[in-house]
């Protein structure tokens, strides 16, 4: 089970903006488990999307 600091680690060591099937595929996780812990960096302003369907960490 990946935690928020690992998907976050993900965002932030990539030098592109991903999408959230590019986190699943390296992390090896479930997109539904994903999807929550991107809610709450969203809320947190710790990820934002440049562009539709594509994050970044800020």
């Amino acid at each position: 089970m990946a935690t928020k600091e690992e998907v976050l680690a993900v965002f932030a060591a990539s030098d592109k903006p991903l999408k959230a099937n590019d986190v699943v595929e390296i992390l090896g996780i479930e997109r539904k488990e994903l999807d929550k812990h991107m809610k709450a960096l969203k809320a947190e302003g710790a990820i934002v999307s440049p562009k539709v369907c594509f994050y970044t960490a800020a």
